[in-house]
């Protein structure tokens, strides 16, 4: 059965710091690409990041970047989110996903991903 499980979520005050992991099981993480995801209560699923299958390519939102980085450790079948300088406004299910496409000049388009993890929730408050 193929399957992504995201953990590392808490709760952090603003300022804070957190590192997400995405594992998969079934199969082999290197083969994909590897997309953060977020969604917050009452709004819209919104792209963090994107890391190519071999680490050599990443993309981040604007609104992330300086202070969120993706990586991977292939041999570890995992990626990670390091993010750094959470925000008030940040909390959310921070979602991982799989696939091996990508859309043309739109890196975050979620449509081309093919395997999801269930999330891992982040709550920033003081």
């Amino acid at each position: 059965q193929l399957q992504l499980v995201e953990s590392g979520g808490g709760l952090v005050q603003p300022g804070g710091s957190l590192r997400l992991s995405c594992a998969a099981s079934g199969f082999t993480l290197s083969s994909y690409a590897i997309g953060w995801y977020r969604q917050a209560p009452g709004k819209e699923r919104e792209g963090v990041s994107r890391i190519s299958s071999s680490g050599g390519r990443t993309y981040y939102a604007d609104s992330v970047k300086g202070r969120f980085t993706v990586s991977r450790d292939n041999a570890k079948n995992t990626v990670y989110l390091q993010m750094n300088s959470l925000k008030p406004e940040e909390p959310a299910t921070y979602y991982c996903a799989a696939g091996v496409v990508i859309v043309p000049g739109d890196p975050l388009n979620s449509s081309v991903y093919q395997h999801w993890g269930q999330g891992t929730q982040v709550t920033v408050s003081s």
